[in-house]
Parts: structure tokens; C-alpha cells; sequence
């Protein structure tokens, strides 16, 4: 039985949401054009009676790009850390998180921004 740590973050517009990571996976490709990604899957509330998935999605193509950059190799907490800035960016700017962030997406520059102000260079 796997036992989820709960945690709160109150957003800049006012709604304190609460959220659980449930785990990362592959992302199924939609299409050709499509980059192969790693989704991260967090179980989101806001109101502790409706609870619904945020998927992250962080492109292997942005990883790399940001590793070419950077001389080095991003590691997975790292990584997982970016995708928590993620979720924090869309819990502070979308008004309906349940409507709008259900699928949301890294890109290179969220990518540098999110690291940049944890410090990770």
C-alpha cells in the first residue's frame, strides 16, 4: 500500500490547492510530429470534494536541448523539481485550474526560468 504525502500550496489568486504526486510515465505520442515526453501525474484539489489529474509533460527534446546548453546531463530531481515549478506557475496564473491545467507543458525556456530560480545551473 503506498502511502501519498499531501501537501498545500496557496496560490497568488487566493485558492489553496492541495495536491499529491502519483507518479511519471511515458507519454503516449499523439502523433508524428509529436516529441517523445515523460509525463508527471499529480491528483489535485481545491476544494477537498472534486479531485482531478494535472499531467506535466517534459519533452526528452527540451532535456536535451537544455543539457546541450548547460555541458551536463539534467538528473531526474532536477527534472521533478522543473515540473513542481510547473505546477506552482499554473496554480498561481490559471483561474480554473480544473478547466485549464488538467495537461500542461514544459518548454525550454519555462524549463531554464524554473531551474534559474532554484539555483541549478
Amino acid at each position: 500500500m503506498t502511502i501519498r504525502r499531501l501537501k498545500t500550496y496557496t496560490g497568488s489568486q487566493g485558492y489553496v490547492y492541495q495536491y499529491y504526486f502519483v507518479g511519471k510515465r511515458v507519454a503516449p505520442t499523439l502523433g508524428a510530429n509529436e516529441p517523445a515526453a515523460t509525463e508527471y501525474i499529480f491528483d489535485v484539489t481545491s476544494d477537498r470534494k472534486v479531485t482531478y489529474a494535472v499531467s506535466i509533460f517534459l519533452s526528452e527534446h527540451v532535456v536535451a536541448a537544455w543539457g546541450e546548453f548547460h555541458g551536463r546531463a539534467l538528473g531526474d530531481s532536477e527534472q521533478y523539481a522543473a515540473v513542481k515549478m510547473r505546477l506552482f506557475r499554473a496554480f498561481d496564473e490559471l483561474k480554473d485550474m480544473q478547466t485549464q491545467g488538467r495537461q500542461l507543458k514544459i518548454d525550454l525556456q519555462s524549463l531554464e526560468d524554473a531551474l534559474a530560480s532554484l539555483g541549478v545551473d
